[in-house]
């Protein structure tokens, strides 16, 4: 009777370190996959379950069960992060599991330009295919509102740059982290600026940024290009800057601009309203932003395009009309 029972407990130790290398040997074996890469989306607030049920729907082939096993004796049945993910052939179950505990989500980028408009940024962020796309259609402010700006004009208030972030983000989140990078931005220039500048605050600083933006041809121009707007504020000279005309006649502008756009009033036309336009006319970057707050010491009043990026700066009319003479009607 002892001898059986002694062979029943090596027999249950057997099978019991059978079993054990069994499951160690299908948590660490690599999962079949249909093809070299998987993607999947984990939904927030996914148990398991269903995450798992959303992995094998991708074409990863393992038993949910043993799955959902691993995330009990791991402790981690509330741990997995909502997300886009990317699989490569040769993750095991263990590694599958460790990487959506992680949160080690597939990212994607989006790049704003600077110099580009509202608009602009909202069609390139309606033209993603890895973004959900929450603002599509809503007006401007609703957009301000759900970003925590309800009473900011949305143009000129997104910094430009390269923003990573998880597939299937909300477009919000993203202009979200632009708003604030260039109110970050904005503070920090404008603790810093110049002594004696004609801004009443941050915002019209911005507004002459955006202008800068739009008027340089070359980077190295920039300060001197804010100092000819600056000395025209300054005097109280009309700005007579061609961005601000063809920003205010929005849809209607055919890439030529005529003499009756210039003559034609609208908010945003320095031919026939004095001191800045309402709101920022595009995004300017860094290099804007501190031209417009530190412009060069100069006492040009014009410039004019040389026709090769550069511009040629003039203090006086006469000397002005002599550049255009030069370099835009070919010495006539």
């Amino acid at each position: 009777m002892l001898k059986l029972l002694k062979r029943l407990i090596i027999f249950g130790v057997l099978l019991s370190l059978a079993g054990g290398g069994l499951l160690a040997w299908l948590l660490t074996s690599p999962v079949t996959m249909k093809s070299e890469r998987v993607e999947f989306h984990i939904a927030p607030g996914s148990s398991l379950r269903s995450a798992a049920g959303e992995i094998v729907n991708a074409g990863v082939r393992f038993e949910p069960r043993l799955f959902i096993l691993l995330g009990k004796a791991m402790r981690v049945e509330a741990a997995i992060k909502a997300g886009s993910y990317e699989i490569s052939q040769g993750i095991n179950l263990i590694d599958l599991m460790n990487k959506l505990t992680r949160g080690d989500v597939t990212q994607t980028e989006i790049a704003f330009i600077e110099g580009m408009n509202f608009r602009q940024i909202r069609e390139k962020l309606d033209a993603h295919p890895d973004i959900r796309h929450d603002t599509k259609g809503l007006p401007e402010a609703e957009i301000m509102r759900l970003i925590g700006a309800p009473d900011i004009p949305a143009e000129g208030r997104f910094f430009p740059d390269t923003y990573l972030f998880a597939k299937q983000s909300r477009d919000v989140d993203v202009l979200r982290r632009a708003f604030h990078a260039m109110a970050r931005h904005l503070e920090r220039e404008w603790e810093a600026r110049a002594a004696g500048l004609p801004y009443a605050d941050p915002q019209q600083a911005l507004i002459m940024a955006s202008i800068v933006e739009k008027e340089t041809g070359r980077d190295q121009e920039r300060p001197l290009i804010a100092a000819v707007f600056v000395n025209r504020l300054r005097l109280g000279m009309l700005l007579q800057t061609d961005p601000t005309v063809i920003y205010g006649m929005g849809e209607r502008f055919d890439g030529n601009l005529r003499k009756r756009d210039l003559q034609t009033d609208t908010p945003y036309n320095t031919y026939t309203r004095g001191g800045l336009p309402p709101t920022p006319i595009a995004m300017p970057g860094l290099a804007s932003l501190r031209a417009a707050l530190h412009p060069a010491q100069s006492q040009a009043l014009y410039f004019v395009a040389r026709g090769d990026g550069s511009s040629y700066f003039s203090r006086s009319l006469e000397e002005h009309n002599q550049a255009v003479n030069r370099y835009q009607r070919g010495g006539r």
